[in-house]
């Protein structure tokens, strides 16, 4: 199976950061978080870098985690970072820089995650969203049990959180979780032109701009947070989260007992 990497280039005062593995749809591995975790600490540390554009390569953003890869991780209860890294869920540490996110084909799970603590999402028409962890027996432990419900209101947020069904990038729109939708191919491109224009702005009046709206969302994330993952370990021994497991590798729906 082939190893996920995080693309690098540099544009202007932007880092433009690519998910590339293409061959698994972008499915997110440990070595796609570690580099992803490296690149937001380059962008913060570097002060020629103003702004961050988060993309993927091909044609979905990411299919979700490697699963396989993923269940220690969720073991140990934490998400360890790299040396130099930044917490790419935006929720033990966080560029101050800004960030944009350009969307297409799928974006499972992690994908939304990831979309959710950035600060600007493009999402072409072909992008199809959906937060699938309750169809596995557990729940998600990225952020966006905390953020979704904030970005979007309530009744959108559990529309899409307690089924676990797809949208597209026309509801995504709606509710707010993106903020444009352009034909497939042209989203990257309409990211760099809004990167474009915020590297123009003052850099300090920009990070004061995003450091103070960030100081206006409730405090109490930080509290939820520290809850997630103790939340998540009996869910992780439970037979639900078995029979999810199975249904996914045998491609069928689960049949849940609550137990």
């Amino acid at each position: 199976m082939s190893t996920g990497r995080i693309s690098l280039e540099r544009r202007g005062h932007a880092l433009v950061i690519g998910i590339d593995r293409v061959a698994k749809r972008n499915a997110f591995d440990l070595a796609m978080w570690d580099g992803l975790s490296r690149a937001y600490g380059e962008l913060e540390r570097d002060p020629e870098l103003r702004v961050g554009v988060l993309f993927a390569h091909g044609d979905h953003f990411t299919g979700g985690i490697d699963l396989p890869q993923w269940a220690p991780v969720f073991a140990t209860g934490k998400f360890a970072l790299p040396e130099g890294g930044l917490d790419p869920f935006g929720l033990t540490s966080r560029v101050g820089k800004p960030l944009i996110c350009a969307v297409q084909g799928i974006c499972l799970t992690i994908g939304i995650e990831l979309l959710l603590a950035t600060d600007i999402r493009i999402a072409a028409r072909s992008a199809r969203f959906a937060q699938i962890e309750i169809k596995r027996g557990i729940f998600p432990v990225g952020g966006a049990t905390l953020r979704f419900p904030r970005e979007v209101g309530w009744g959108n947020a559990m529309r899409w959180l307690l089924t676990g069904d797809e949208f597209d990038a026309a509801e995504a729109h709606r509710i707010g979780l993106v903020q444009e939708v352009t034909e497939h191919g042209e989203q990257l491109a309409r990211a760099l032109e809004i990167a474009d224009v915020v590297s123009a702005q003052a850099p300090l009046a920009v990070h004061a701009t995003l450091a103070s709206a960030r100081d206006a969302l409730p405090h109490s994330e930080a509290d939820a947070h520290a809850r997630l993952m103790p939340a998540l370990a009996p869910l992780l021994a439970s037979d639900d989260m078995k029979e999810g497991l199975r249904a996914f590798l045998e491609r069928r729906p689960g049949v849940f007992r609550g137990r």
